[in-house]
């Protein structure tokens, strides 16, 4: 059970084989000599760091990207001893790393599992090349079910496997025989995210001769996704994400939960002691600064989350979650109850969109997909 003395621990390599069309995370190909230079940091940056965590047992440890596994073993192994040395593990810590097909190999997953990796995040986004291709994606299916069958060998018995909605050229059909496929591999969580097109990206630039799927398709996509795995024994336990098992992801749920988290690397974000602050997202920066040991270049913009803002973000969260919002803790938090806050909930209830059961609001499953605008109508973080 994650509580307020507990800690999780993100840490962002901002390294992959190639950018993909839809991408706008930091990440993208660099030398060897840099990358050693950053793990070097990243390293130092964990240690500088210890100290402010030293009242905390972390409990949750995910390494993302970029693609982790772009770097050779002995790299993430000393982010791993970097971390197992300066923090206080629990025993049952998940600690899970992001890796792409065909970025790792055998001697790879021995020593994650050896340094007590339990959780892997395989990204595949589709089975069809033409999907694929349009994404920019540099691995095929054959290269997934490799990767995925040397990382269950080598004893990493959990598994979620990343999988998209609305690619270009996507229809009901093909998405239904990606499903098929990875459910037959008996995965352990499932995260299905719809194709956002950012800003500044090659998907964006193109989009106006782009053939997307159209909203009502997504949202069938959606549907299907969710029946489909329902079928398979996954709970839908937040919008795009199913766990099998309740192999639900517990770092994830601290971003949903509003638990305290730090952020390391170049791009990474965090919530401590109630305050928000991020790194900027330039390897040469974070390199500098790590070396300075300059803390206001590594925190920026510290915002400490409070008020009507604090209550806005909770309801936010909170409802990206399929378990919802406790009625009276909400109360007992806030000091009035949600409806005083956020007006009657009994058209939402009459249209099938919400559902009030056992003390709690959460939307239902048709309530998901259009949850975005349902919150947008409510939430108005601290503006008059």
């Amino acid at each position: 059970m994650m509580t307020e003395s507990t800690l999780g621990l993100y840490l962002h390599i901002p390294f992959c084989l190639g950018k993909c069309a839809y991408c706008d995370f930091h990440s993208g190909k660099a030398s060897a000599a840099t990358r050693a230079a950053y793990v070097a940091a990243l390293c130092r940056q964990l240690e500088k760091n210890a100290p402010r965590a030293a009242a905390y047992t972390v409990d949750t440890v995910y390494i993302g990207g970029g693609t982790p596994t772009v770097l050779c073993a002995e790299p993430l192994s000393l982010i791993l001893d970097a971390v197992a040395a300066h923090y206080r593990l629990a025993a049952d810590a998940e600690i899970t790393v992001e890796c792409n097909p065909a970025t790792g190999d055998k001697a790879l997953f021995d020593m994650l599992v050896a340094k007590g990796v339990n959780r892997l995040s395989i990204g595949l986004q589709s089975i069809h090349e033409a999907e694929l291709h349009a994404l920019g994606r540099l691995h095929d299916f054959a290269d997934f079910c490799t990767t995925y069958e040397t990382a269950r060998r080598a004893g990493i018995s959990n598994i979620n496997v990343d999988l998209m909605l609305g690619i270009p050229h996507q229809t009901l059909s093909s998405l239904g025989a990606t499903l098929d496929a990875v459910l037959a591999l008996f995965p352990d969580h499932l995260s299905a995210y719809g194709l956002r097109l950012e800003e500044g990206t090659p998907l964006y630039e193109r989009r106006e001769v782009l053939t997307l799927p159209d909203d009502d398709t997504v949202a069938d996509m959606q549907e299907l996704t969710a029946r489909r795995l329902a079928g398979a024994g996954f709970l839908h336990y937040e919008v795009s994400n199913y766990a099998r098992n309740r192999r639900f992801s517990r770092h994830n749920l601290r971003y949903w939960r509003s638990l305290p988290y730090l952020g390391f690397g170049a791009g990474a974000h965090s919530y401590f002691e109630g305050v928000r602050f991020f790194t900027p997202p330039d390897n040469a920066s974070y390199l500098a600064a790590v070396a300075a040991d300059d803390r206001a270049a590594l925190e920026c913009e510290p915002h400490t989350i409070e008020g009507e803002e604090l209550r806005d973000e909770y309801v936010m969260l909170r409802m990206r979650l399929f378990e919802g919002i406790d009625e009276a803790e909400f109360k007992a938090r806030f000091g009035a109850s949600f409806e005083e806050v956020y007006g009657s909930l009994s058209r939402l209830e009459k249209g099938g969109l919400l559902r009030r059961e056992g003390g709690r609001i959460a939307f239902t499953e048709r309530g998901m997909y259009v949850s975005n605008t349902i919150l947008a109508d409510w939430l108005s973080f601290g503006e008059a």
